[in-house]
Formats: C-alpha cells, sequence, structure tokens
C-alpha cells in the first residue's frame, strides 16, 4: 500500500507541477501576442504605452512564478521521498523525548520557517526588482525587515497556542478529535477577524480618520441608502510600501471597518471611490463574507475528518518518506498540509469561480447603488495604475483569477 501510495502522490505532483507549469507559459503567450494592442474596450482610456508596461509587468511576474514553482516542487520531494522531513521528526524526539508536544511545536516551526527562507529570495526579487523596476515599489530593506521580524513574532504568538491545542486535543479527545481540533480552529480564524483591524493591522500600518469633504459626505450617504454602520472610515498609509492602491473591510459584524489606501483616494475622483466602496458593500449586502466563511468551516471540517482517518495508518507515513519514523500527530499534519495541495489543484477552478461570481454580484450591487459609468471609469483607473494586464489566458484566468477578466467585467457594467 505504501508504495502504491508513494507511486500516486508522485504521479499527481508531476501531473499538478506540470498542469501549472502549462498554465503559467499559456499565460505568457497570451500576454505577449497581445502586448501591441491595446483592446477595444480599453482604448480610449489606456494608451499603448501603459498597456505595453502592464504586459511587461505581468510577464516578469510570471516567468518568476515558473522559477518558484520548480524550487516548490524540488523542495517538496526533499521533505517527503527525500527524507528531510522525517529527519527532523527523528531530530527533535530524540532532542526532547520527555516533552512530546513541545517536540511537535519545535518540528511544525521548524518546517514552517525552512519554506519560509525558500520563499524568502523570491519574496525579495518580487518587492526589490520586480516591483521597483515598474514604480511600485516603496519598501526600504529596513522597512522590509521590520515587517518580517513582526510577521514571524506574531506567527510564533497566535502559532504557538494553537498548535500546542491541537496536539493535546488529539490525545485528549481519542477518535472524534478532528471535531475539537475544527471547532478550535474556527474560534481562532474568528478571534483574527476580531484582531485584526485594531490590534494587527496597526502593528504596520498608520489609520487616520477619513478627512470632512466631499468623499467623506458621498460615502457617509452611501452608507445610510445601505443600511450599513461601520465602526470608523479611515485612510491607510499604503503609500509606504506600494504605490498600488485598494480598499477593504476588515473586521466583522459591529467591528467592521471600511479602510481606503491613501494611493486610492489619489488616483480616484469622489465619484469613482464611491462605486468602489459600493462594490465592497455588494460583498457585505450579498453576504459574501459569511457564505465564504460557511464554506471554509465545511471544507476544513471535511479536511479534518480526511487526517482523522489517515493519522493511524503506516502506508501514509511510509508513502511519504517518513516510515522510518515514529508517527505523531505534528509529523501526520505536516505531510497532510504539505500534500494536500497537490492533490487539491485540479480543484481550485471550483473556488475561483464562485469567487468570480462574486464580484459580478458586487459589480452588480453598485451599479445599481451608484453609476456604472463610474465604476468602470475606476476600475479603469485601477487597471493602468495598477499595471493589471487586459488580456490573460482564459485557462489561466479559470484557475488563478479570483477576479474576473476585465474585459468581461466591464462588458457585464456596461451590457
Amino acid at each position: 500500500m505504501a508504495e502504491r501510495f508513494a507511486a500516486l502522490f508522485v504521479t499527481m505532483l508531476a501531473l499538478s507541477t506540470l498542469l501549472r507549469a502549462w498554465l503559467l507559459v499559456r499565460q505568457v503567450r497570451s500576454v505577449r501576442a497581445h502586448r501591441e494592442a491595446v483592446p477595444a474596450a480599453f482604448a480610449a482610456r489606456i494608451s499603448l504605452d501603459e498597456h505595453r508596461q502592464a504586459a511587461d509587468y505581468t510577464l516578469e511576474k510570471t516567468r518568476l512564478a515558473l522559477i518558484a514553482l520548480a524550487a516548490e516542487a524540488l523542495w517538496l520531494l526533499l521533505l517527503t521521498l527525500g527524507g528531510w522531513l522525517a529527519s527532523l521528526a527523528s531530530f527533535w524526539q530524540r532532542s526532547l523525548p520527555d516533552a512530546p508536544y513541545l517536540a511537535g511545536l519545535m518540528l511544525i516551526f521548524s518546517v514552517a520557517l525552512a519554506g519560509f527562507l525558500v520563499d524568502l529570495p523570491f519574496s525579495l526579487w518580487r518587492t526589490f526588482v520586480i516591483e521597483a523596476r515598474f514604480g511600485f515599489n516603496k519598501t526600504t530593506p529596513a522597512l522590509f525587515l521590520i515587517d518580517l521580524v513582526k510577521s514571524l513574532l506574531l506567527a510564533a504568538l497566535f502559532g504557538a497556542p494553537l498548535v500546542l491545542t491541537a496536539l493535546w486535543l488529539v490525545d485528549a479527545l481519542g477518535a472524534h478529535w478532528w471535531l475539537g481540533v475544527w471547532a478550535v480552529w474556527l474560534g481562532f480564524n474568528l478571534l483574527l477577524l476580531w484582531l485584526y483591524p485594531t490590534v494587527i493591522a496597526p502593528l504596520f500600518n498608520k489609520f487616520v480618520p477619513l478627512a470632512e469633504g466631499e468623499v467623506k459626505s458621498r460615502i457617509e450617504a452611501l452608507l445610510a441608502r445601505c443600511g450599513f454602520s461601520p465602526a470608523g472610515l479611515f485612510v491607510m498609509d499604503g503609500s509606504k510600501r506600494s504605490a498600488h492602491g485598494n480598499a477593504y473591510f476588515p473586521g466583522f459584524g459591529a467591528a467592521r471597518r471600511i479602510v481606503f489606501f491613501d494611493t486610492l483616494l489619489e488616483k480616484l475622483a469622489p465619484s469613482e471611490i464611491e462605486a468602489v466602496l459600493a462594490h465592497e458593500l455588494g460583498h457585505f449586502k450579498r453576504r459574501h463574507v459569511a457564505k465564504r466563511l460557511v464554506l471554509m468551516a465545511a471544507v476544513s471540517l471535511g479536511l479534518l475528518w480526511l487526517l482523522g482517518a489517515l493519522i493511524d495508518e503506516p502506508w501514509f507515513y511510509a508513502g511519504l518518506g517518513a516510515g522510518g519514523t515514529a508517527p505523531t500527530t505534528a509529523l501526520a499534519l505536516l505531510l497532510f498540509v504539505l500534500v494536500l495541495p497537490v492533490f487539491a489543484f485540479p480543484l481550485t477552478p471550483l473556488f475561483s469561480a464562485l469567487s468570480r461570481r462574486h464580484e459580478f454580484e458586487a459589480d452588480a450591487f453598485a451599479a445599481q447603488q451608484t453609476s456604472a459609468a463610474d465604476l468602470v471609469q475606476a476600475l479603469v483607473k485601477l487597471y493602468r495604475d495598477n499595471a493589471a494586464t487586459l488580456t490573460p489566458d482564459p485557462l489561466y484566468s479559470l484557475f488563478h483569477d479570483s477576479h474576473p477578466p476585465a474585459a468581461a467585467r466591464i462588458a457585464r457594467l456596461t451590457g
């Protein structure tokens, strides 16, 4: 059984890696083929030079993604069939023989840190080469390092109690441990949603109340029409890291805030900002966040049940290169998390399709509450200023894009 599972894993890894690489190559070809012609729907608003810049920006990111994909597949093989994870698990078991929970925690953190270091060169290249080359990066090396340290400390602060609780629950609850872990996982995610706007986000950015003026007046009138009462309207200093613009709703329930990047306010007219906010309100009014939370809860419950079925199976460990190591909850959890994306990638279009459907619904809501023309103008400006490609490959978009292609959104709003 172990040999068959190992062969299945290698086959699925090869197929998923080749599929992802093929999609990336298709994206490169599509963007390159349309580089010299602005799509007709955007020709009056986006210049050929701006279109070329967006194409070149997309090509640079996609080429880097191809290299990162190869590194990711190699890293996964080394951890599993290469025996690195098994060796690391044995090391911590020998080092902490009388503290199994601590040994499990150290194993998980060690692998997480190693994976972070593998990805770090790609993150540095994206930030300080690609983003800088196209004029988007505002992050200094010092700020990058500070963000890095803060992120690692937060991961340890929140992650350690969660991991230790999960490891203890597996032993304490017996065969149905996955139900207890699922409940803790849901509670943890809700806690993060609650803490993010007031505790976590301010550690990285400065938030100030939206100033009085036309923008605030329009937004307050829109909120009154939609029956939405946020905890506050804030502007975030996104410009200290990037020239990209955005707006979002952190938190949930009565604690939900509305946050605008300062870059967004600089680029859009008041009526366009109102339309963008109406789109975000559409997600709230159509209960998209609640639906996604329910979906996340259902998927996570199913996955934990599956892990519960695998955790005591020797072939699961042996088939992934850890047959000579004493099986532990931490080892099982790591193996499961590492190989799950390999088997789940073919399902990606289903989740992407759901997300794109929600975006269309939010656009339709915005067109009802404000001006569809203002939303179109805002979207075009955002596509232009963020150098978003207007000509993605359809199959690549089917797998990877959470938002509909630009042409499809504009056609739906103007049709």
